[in-house]
């Protein structure tokens, strides 16, 4: 069952004015960088960028996969940029983030996902700015362990990989994924010492008691960081909003997820995964030591 499309008012988000804003859009264009802000048209790039934050997203903007949900660009990829590290690690610095978000397009085409230029941007990150903690959004790399180690290898600070739904709509939703290999990529990372996060789309046909069960499901590997948001249906061709989540019904998942053990849960209708992501990352004192102290290898 589908909703009115008429947003109510809890959804509307906040137009970009500021001066920081239109700098780190310049900046974006100049070092010709992709962001998940833009390519999955998220309602808080005016709120972030106007902070001067930004979540930049590496190899391309055409996504192997089609999910039902996302506004990001399916196809077939053509790039594989060797130089798009070096641009992203200058552009952490430029801005001059305390914590940077990576996320990248889902690159099925290639033999190890991407995994050798998700590694080599988290390495030019570090030597660039070492005082940055580096949070990664990743794929699933279908379930493979190779690559996702790979990732891990390069030491970033907290390992993101959304679970998006419940476990009745990863077929419909995410098509290519699957709800248990998403469950396994934070487990591994969690066995390897990570701080790790995941994230929640609401209002895309879950029931209430399947949301409690697959936070249940997330919390069994121990996973850390928690967000929850309010899906918003990019297209008339993406899946319909199904209902719209009241702010108060947030508060009460969040209570409910901090009493299961999350530690950090952001929790409302315009949240999404890097959505106060810094904050995240203070909360568990990363970004002023050493990266090797925060994961074992």
């Amino acid at each position: 069952m589908s909703t009115d499309n008429r947003k109510p008012s809890w959804l509307r988000a906040k137009l970009p004015t500021s001066q920081r804003y239109r700098e780190v859009r310049d900046m974006v264009d100049t070092n010709n960088l992709h962001t998940v802000c833009q390519s999955a048209q998220c309602p808080n790039m005016g709120e972030c960028w106007s902070r001067g934050t930004a979540t930049v997203m590496i190899l391309g903007n055409v996504c192997t996969r089609s999910c039902t949900f996302c506004a990001v660009q399916t196809g077939r990829p053509t790039e594989y940029d060797l130089g798009e590290p070096a641009r992203v690690a200058d552009s952490v610095a430029k801005m001059g983030l305390k914590h940077a978000v990576i996320t990248s397009v889902a690159r099925d085409d290639l033999k190890d996902g991407g995994a050798s230029v998700w590694a080599a941007t988290i390495r030019a990150i570090r030597h660039k700015c070492p005082n940055t903690s580096i949070e990664v959004l990743i794929p699933d790399f279908r379930g493979h362990l190779d690559p996702l180690d790979i990732v891990l290898d390069a030491k970033p600070d907290i390992l993101n990989h959304n679970v998006e739904t419940v476990e009745r709509l990863q077929r419909p939703i995410r098509k290519t994924a699957q709800y248990k290999r998403s469950l396994s990529v934070l487990n591994h990372a969690k066995q390897r010492g990570f701080v790790t996060k995941t994230g929640l789309m609401l209002g895309i046909g879950e029931q209430k008691d399947e949301i409690a069960k697959t936070l249940q499901d997330i919390r069994s590997v121990d996973c850390d960081i928690l967000t929850l948001g309010q899906y918003l249906q990019p297209s008339p061709q993406h899946v319909a909003v199904d209902r719209w989540v009241t702010p108060e019904e947030f508060e009460e998942w969040k209570a409910f997820s901090l009493s299961i053990g999350f530690g950090v849960v952001e929790s409302g209708p315009l949240v999404r995964s890097s959505y106060h992501a810094e904050e995240q990352s203070e909360a568990y004192g990363l970004g002023s030591k050493p990266a090797e102290e925060t994961a074992s290898a």
